[in-house]
């Protein structure tokens, strides 16, 4: 097979192996330029975040090069020294951290019972989850406050908690459905004549193959929950906001804000990126398993 490969690429022409090489070149140039233009407002966001107020007032982020020795870390100093931002840097730890966790493991139970269970009304209720992926969460803000404030946990972690994990879930047992229902059904007959539980299967046979899906939809939940504000502005206190809206608390009346700004975005933005690079590698496995099937 390799001789036969051989001798069809020693029958193109110098001007098809030219234009090949050009092509190639071409798809590659352009891939980086969208890339650079992608990271561009990543790095003025950083590059500003290490500059004083009067450098960024009077000039943009990009003279930073012509002048290295301006770089200070004095905003990072002032934001992570003010005990609001400590905070509700910890708030967010404690909202996102629960709530990806109890999404993924409730949704990939109910994905599983939805992908490979018998039971009453399985289709009803699968239409019920899919109805509820169109429902847009304003309509359940009034409400929900509402019934949080007559169950005391209104300005509460726990209220946020529970909003995220109720809009979270829909999307969650979709998608490990939809995932799970890709399984062979050989393995779940092989596992359930040796004795196995559903649980068991569950744990032991269907979550290891399922991985790449639980990270996806872990780094998803992750995001999401981090990066809200909406909610958190609605649904938290003083006492336990995030830092979405700890950092918009901080912003003056009057002023560019850009030390505030640049400081605290850069902040709240490093922690996702680390969580995204570190389960790149299952993000990227769960995107290619429908074209490996």
């Amino acid at each position: 097979m390799s001789a036969d490969l051989s001798i069809v690429r020693g029958k193109q022409t110098l001007g098809q192996r030219i234009l090949g090489f050009f092509s190639r070149s071409v798809v590659n140039i352009i891939l980086i330029v969208v890339a650079i233009f992608w990271l561009i407002p990543s790095v003025g966001l950083f590059l500003s975040s290490l500059r004083t107020v009067g450098d960024s007032s009077s000039s943009g982020w990009w003279t930073i090069f012509l002048e290295p020795t301006r770089i200070t870390l004095e905003n990072y100093a002032n934001l992570l020294s003010n005990p609001t931002i400590t905070g509700s840097f910890w708030n967010t730890i404690v909202i996102a951290v629960p709530t990806t966790i109890l999404v993924v493991l409730i949704g990939s139970l109910a994905g599983y019972a939805f992908a490979w269970m018998e039971f009453p009304g399985r289709d009803w209720l699968l239409i019920a989850v899919i109805v509820l992926l169109a429902v847009p969460i304003q309509v359940a803000l009034i409400p929900l406050a509402q019934m949080f404030g007559a169950i005391g946990i209104f300005g509460s972690v726990l209220g946020v908690i529970l909003f995220h994990i109720a809009f979270g879930l829909p999307f969650a047992i979709f998608l490990m459905r939809n995932f799970f229902m890709q399984i062979p059904s050989e393995l779940l007959e092989a596992a359930r004549l040796d004795g196995a539980s559903d649980l068991r299967i569950f744990f032991t046979v269907v979550l290891p193959l399922g991985l790449p899906a639980v990270a996806s939809l872990a780094i998803f939940q992750f995001l999401w929950t981090w990066n809200d504000m909406l909610v958190a502005l609605l649904f938290s206190n003083s006492q336990s906001q995030p830092l979405t809206v700890a950092i918009q608390s901080q912003l003056r009346q009057f002023g560019a804000n850009i030390d505030v700004l640049s400081t605290g975005a850069f902040i709240s933005m490093i922690i996702p990126l680390i969580v995204f690079f570190a389960f790149q590698r299952y993000f990227v496995q769960a995107l290619l398993a429908g074209s490996q099937r």
